[in-house]
C-alpha cells in the first residue's frame, strides 16, 4: 500500500519529541502521561494543566498544534501563579517564605540544598542522610541493609563435611 492510497488521518504529522522546560517529552504518549514524565509534574498536576488549557488529557501530545503546546508551556512555567497554593511543591519556602513550584533540574538542585541544610544543622533527618540510612521512619531491622553479603560456597562446605566424616 503506497502513501497515496492511505487516508489523510493515518498520514497526519506527529511530533515525536516536544520540548518543555529543558525536558524532551514523548509525543506518542497522551498529554497526561507525557507531562507526568517531567520532574516536578505528577498526574494530578498534568490533569490540571490539561483542564486549564481545555484539551482532553488522553489526546496525543505530538498531535497538538503549536498554539496549544505554547499554552501548555506557559502554564507549566507559571504554574505557581495560576494554580492553587496547595498544588505547588514548595509551599512557604524556608528561605524566601514564598510559595513556588520547581520543575526539572531546579527541583533536584533545591532538594540537594534542603538536604545539605539539614546536614549542616545536624538535624535528625540530616544525620540519617549522612549515614545513608532510611529517613522517613521505615523499619530498618530487616530491610535496608547495604553492606555486602558473605558468599557461601556450598561445594566447599560439602567437601569439608565429607572430610570430617572420613576422619
Amino acid at each position: 500500500m503506497s502513501t497515496e492510497d492511505t487516508p489523510d488521518d493515518e498520514t497526519e504529522d506527529i511530533r515525536y519529541f516536544v520540548r518543555i522546560e529543558q525536558t524532551d517529552l514523548d509525543g506518542t504518549k497522551s498529554v497526561e502521561r507525557a507531562l507526568s514524565e517531567m520532574q516536578g509534574v505528577g498526574r494530578r498536576t498534568a490533569r490540571y494543566i490539561a483542564d486549564e488549557v481545555g484539551i482532553d488529557r488522553r489526546t496525543l501530545l505530538g498531535k497538538l498544534d503549536d498554539d496549544t503546546i505554547d499554552e501548555i508551556v506557559e502554564l507549566v512555567t507559571e504554574f505557581d501563579e495560576k494554580a492553587p497554593p496547595w498544588m505547588t511543591n514548595r509551599a512557604r519556602d524556608y528561605f524566601t517564605g514564598e510559595t513556588e513550584h520547581k520543575i526539572g533540574n531546579d527541583l533536584g538542585i533545591q532538594r540537594e540544598r534542603d538536604i545539605n541544610r539539614l546536614k549542616q544543622i545536624r538535624a535528625y533527618r540530616g544525620l540519617r542522610h549522612q549515614r545513608g540510612q532510611k529517613v522517613r521512619g521505615q523499619r530498618t531491622r530487616s530491610t535496608g541493609r547495604t553492606e555486602g553479603t558473605v558468599a557461601v560456597n556450598v561445594e566447599q562446605i560439602q567437601q569439608e563435611m565429607a572430610e570430617e566424616e572420613a576422619e
